[in-house]
């Protein structure tokens, strides 16, 4: 048993509703390339080389939903997880790092636990090294670690961590109390004091420890995960939860369910430059500023224009005589709002909810494991889609009960199963897929396949899929 070992446990499992109508609940902030070309995903990913000598590979806790996300964006970084553990429902911070626990148990040692949400930001790495090994040392003594942002300004928007003396950037001191979300008048009291840090929702504990910590604070949910994880089904590279299993343990964040109850609790500073990237005032933060204080994002061309953001997904966006404004555009919804009112975002993402608009869940881009697909053009008895399918990739064997498909390639070659019978189908060159009739799509070459289908029948949903053989486990 090897004590010291590092596995660093990634949070992915968040909605990022606030960064609407660039995050979706299907593709959320974290695997979006929000502040750089790599997601915040593959970011916190890449933060962790050279975190310690001995750091095993990650364990990743994600929706079930997310699962071939997760999977493609690890390749696209070179990172192998240790594990890809499946929420089959959301229960909140505290059981996900449960499990990971108890995965990280399952390694044969009693390792340390890095808990890492997906989703932010650092300006200084080395910092977050320093701060990580100083955690590490008060961790393998047994105690559960947090790490406090050093604030910036006076935040209403976080929780607060008060330390029990004044804070040491190379020590971890015993946690006083963790405070709610302040006031004004409170934050400003909070920045004079400096023993208040942010609450940054990092952790660091042996996962013996916590797990024996959650025990006595909430037997419920320990059982509730020892269930989700004893009767757990490997599936592909992914470990399944046992869905009744979880979606029996209570729903709490680790600060409530652990560390306010516990007497091991630390607080290690962070000053690092860090950003939660909560909403798009916060991106805007993060991101270069011109001479005006605008941060852009895109094709964007900007006249007399101040302290805004902009971010152009699919079309030349241009603002004149405007500031402090900020315009989020995608293929399929614009959105334009105040930048101190960014924060409600959610709000408008909740009446979307409401009226069962597709717009919160996908883009007009939809992602699968083999590629995408985007929704081109569609009529009363007609949709076009253009098909993107990478190298070595295929699209399930099935049929269709109400619509027959025509498929011209663009660029590559396909190899098209129809009925008993499979062809190859190069640029140019087109193929019909009559109602009824099994039929399934591959890409046998080198370089992605572009396609264009045109559906067309009495009814078009994706729900009109009847699969028969499936790489991906979608039967």
């Amino acid at each position: 048993m090897t004590a010291s070992r590092l596995i660093p446990v990634i949070l992915s499992g968040g909605s990022g509703s606030r960064l609407w109508p660039l995050s979706r609940s299907l593709r959320p902030k974290q695997f979006l390339g929000v502040t750089e070309d790599a997601s915040l995903f593959q970011l916190t990913l890449q933060r962790l080389q050279g975190i310690t000598a001995d750091a095993m590979r990650p364990i990743v806790v994600a929706n079930h939903e997310h699962r071939f996300l997760v999977g493609e964006q690890c390749r696209e970084a070179g990172v192998e997880p240790l594990s890809i553990l499946l929420e089959p429902v959301a229960r909140n911070t505290a059981p996900a790092i449960a499990v990971a626990a108890l995965a990280a148990l399952a390694t044969g040692a009693d390792p340390v636990l890095l808990v890492l949400p997906s989703d932010h930001t650092f300006a200084n790495v080395p910092a977050f090294h320093h701060a990580v090994r100083v955690g590490l040392k008060a961790a393998e003594g047994g105690a559960l670690v947090t790490f406090g942002i050093v604030p910036t300004h006076a935040e209403t928007g976080y929780g607060y961590v008060k330390a029990s003396m004044a804070l040491d950037a190379n020590a971890a001191v015993p946690v006083q109390q963790f405070v709610e979300k302040p006031d004004l008048a409170t934050a400003q009291a909070y920045l004079k004091d400096s023993s208040y840090t942010w609450n940054s929702g990092m952790f660091m504990f042996k996962a013996s420890v916590f797990l024996e910590e959650l025990g006595k604070a909430n037997p419920a949910m320990l059982q509730a995960c020892l269930g989700a994880w004893n009767n757990a089904q490997k599936d592909l590279e992914f470990v399944r939860l046992d869905q009744e299993a979880f979606a029996s343990s209570p729903s709490d964040s680790v600060d409530y369910a652990v560390m306010e109850k516990t007497s091991k609790a630390v607080v290690v500073p962070l000053d690092a430059g860090w950003n939660d990237v909560g909403a798009w005032s916060a991106v805007w933060q993060v991101l270069p500023q011109d001479a005006q204080g605008n941060a852009t994002r895109g094709d964007v061309l900007l006249e007399g224009t101040k302290n805004s953001y902009v971010h152009a997904d699919s079309r030349l966006v241009a603002l004149i005589g405007v500031e402090d404004l900020v315009v989020v555009e995608t293929s399929d919804a614009v959105l334009v709002a105040h930048k101190d009112k960014a924060q409600d975002v959610k709000k408008v993402v909740d009446r979307l909810k409401a009226q069962k608009r597709p717009e919160v869940d996908q883009h007009r881009e939809v992602f699968r494991p083999w590629g995408s697909y985007d929704s081109v053009d569609s009529g009363g008895r007609f949709q076009v889609k253009r098909i993107k399918v990478k190298p070595g990739a295929k699209l399930s064997l099935q049929m269709h009960h109400h619509r027959a498909e025509h498929w011209v390639v663009v660029s590559g070659t396909a190899l098209v199963r129809l009925g008993d019978e499979s062809k190859l189908v190069t640029e140019n060159e087109s193929v019909y897929i009559p109602v009824g009739v099994k039929h399934a799509l591959e890409n046998p070459g080198k370089v992605a396949l572009h396609l264009i289908e045109v559906q067309s029948g009495s009814y078009l949903g994706e729900d009109d899929i009847v699969r028969f053989e499936d790489l991906y486990g979608r039967i």
